[in-house]
């Protein structure tokens, strides 16, 4: 890679190659040459922390946002802030951790500020309600200034969220760098990590009776389930801390500013020009990237209807309840968490079974057998609605326990193919664009947006587009059926299966 010192003339920013990024020295230096697996899991750990608090938020936001008076068919684009914080922050956060010039590392104070700021975040959300009455809300279908305190906190979530998990993963990247076997083993700590800060907070959320074991949570304007949201993330508060120190407290960073002159040189450059170098990277890339982002995109098409609508699943489809008006859609919200704190299960245990998987059967073979897994179980979700429709007793009772345990068997199979969303794409994505000369970071806010550009899209059109079709979650279902079928096939046929090759790096 050239040593930009030796060239000093000024280019337009659209056509500039990548700078030289900090990552590689280092993290190739002596003092990082092996890492042990210890370190890899203490630094893992606080993807725990994080997705307890994303499963909080994946199990119980959804209907909450509906109690509070938003139509089931607008519930989605609450979930736009998601994405389009993603969009910008994570490749922001991304490039400007390959560059923090921090004494105490180029990671660790993003994952710190991140995490501070989870906590502030929840703790608006679990008193949104309250907010809401302080500043007028009274008694009402729908609650106008408890929801933009949701709306505001449930923001400041997902940029926070974003701002801690991109330095992570690059993090673990940067301490396995030019080994591909521990950059898989590491990525599958971190998907195990997520398994089990899944699994807890699943079970917090599945559990009704928080507002007894803090009965100060339980207000004038906040009910029993609002109450038992408020307490589960006041422990979830507490969990990201332990997880936060325990992870920065174990990588001994090298920081930027002690490291030869010319591997932090491109620092001094200016953040205007970060977008410009972002997308001017895209032209770099082999093939087997584009198959990589392709893939990844059509995986969260697959994905995100599922994430969004899954315990609202349960209580509409499968309990036949409706928000705020009879005590089946809350069941059925309870319910599809411990389906989810199931499937948290089944993920775990694919983490710990990732690295021979690949290494027996190719990254891109289990990816894409993965993704069909996926869609087969997204089409029994809908055949079992459609049979629990045609039994009857939707509203009128509670379901047969053939229709639960159908629900709940489909949402522990999908926890294999979720551990492998959250590994194998990051570990691909890593060690290609690494030989690249790319930072971790900003490789890993690459990946990001063949996330949330999907996720954007299915925020905006699952609503209306479940509604054309009468309502219910099987239409955008059914699209993420259809996603992951042609992203399995894409990745069975396209990802080699090979070791990668010496990629020349960027000029």
């Amino acid at each position: 890679m050239t040593n930009p010192s030796e060239d000093r003339r000024p280019r337009p920013p659209a056509t500039r190659p990548p700078p030289h990024h900090p990552s590689r020295p280092a993290a190739s230096t002596a003092a990082q040459s092996k890492v042990s697996k210890r370190i890899l899991l203490r630094v893992a750990s606080v993807a725990c922390g994080i997705q307890f608090g994303w499963a909080l938020q994946l199990s119980l936001l959804t209907p909450y946002v509906q109690e509070l008076g938003i139509p089931h068919a607008w519930a989605s684009v609450i979930w736009l802030c998601g994405p389009l914080s993603g969009l910008f922050v994570q490749p922001l956060v991304g490039h400007s951790s390959d560059r923090c010039t921090s004494r105490f590392g180029r990671r660790r104070p993003f994952i710190v500020a991140g995490a501070v700021l989870i906590a502030i975040a929840v703790l608006i959300i679990g008193h949104s309600a309250d907010i809401g009455w302080a500043f007028g809300d009274r008694e009402g279908k729908i609650r106008t200034r408890a929801i933009v305190a949701f709306v505001f906190g449930f923001w400041i979530l997902d940029v926070a969220n974003n701002m801690t998990q991109g330095p992570c993963r690059a993090l673990l990247a940067d301490l396995t760098e030019n080994d591909h076997r521990r950059t898989r083993v590491a990525n599958a700590y971190f998907s195990l990590f997520m398994a089990i800060g899944n699994i807890l907070g699943y079970a917090t959320g599945s559990y009704s009776g928080w507002y007894k074991v803090f009965p100060f949570t339980k207000t004038v304007a906040c009910n029993v389930e609002c109450a038992n949201l408020k307490a589960a993330f006041y422990i979830d508060v507490v969990f990201i801390a332990i997880t936060t120190c325990l992870s920065v407290s174990a990588a001994q960073e090298i920081p930027l500013s002690s490291l030869p002159s010319e591997a932090h040189e491109g620092s001094s450059s200016t953040q205007e020009a970060f977008m410009w170098e972002l997308f001017g990277t895209f032209k770099y890339f082999p093939g087997i990237v584009w198959i990589i982002l392709l893939v990844t995109a059509l995986t969260w098409v697959g994905w995100f209807p599922f994430i969004l609508f899954d315990t609202d699943w349960m209580g509409r489809e499968i309990y036949g309840g409706e928000p705020n008006q009879d005590p089946y859609y809350s069941a059925g919200v309870r319910m599809g968490a411990l389906g989810l704190l199931l499937n948290s299960v089944f993920l775990g245990i694919t983490s710990v079974l990732m690295e021979k998987l690949c290494r027996k059967w190719g990254a891109g073979f289990v990816w894409g057998v993965s993704n069909i897994l996926m869609a087969l179980c997204f089409l029994a979700m809908i055949v079992t609605s459609f049979v629990a429709y045609h039994l009857g007793y939707l509203g009128h009772g509670s379901p047969p326990a053939g229709i639960v345990f159908t629900a709940l068997f489909i949402f522990s199979v999908l926890g294999i193919p979720l551990a492998i969303t959250y590994s194998v794409p990051y570990a691909l994505i890593s060690i290609r664009i690494e030989a690249l000369g790319l930072g971790q970071g900003l490789s890993l806010g690459v990946l990001n947006l063949a996330i949330v550009i999907p996720q954007v899209i299915v925020s905006v059109g699952s609503g209306p587009w479940d509604q054309l079709f009468g309502g219910g979650n099987s239409p955008a279902l059914a699209v993420g059926a259809v996603a992951g079928v042609i992203g399995g096939i894409v990745a069975i046929l396209a990802i080699p299966r090979t070791r990668v090759q010496k990629t020349t790096p960027l000029p």
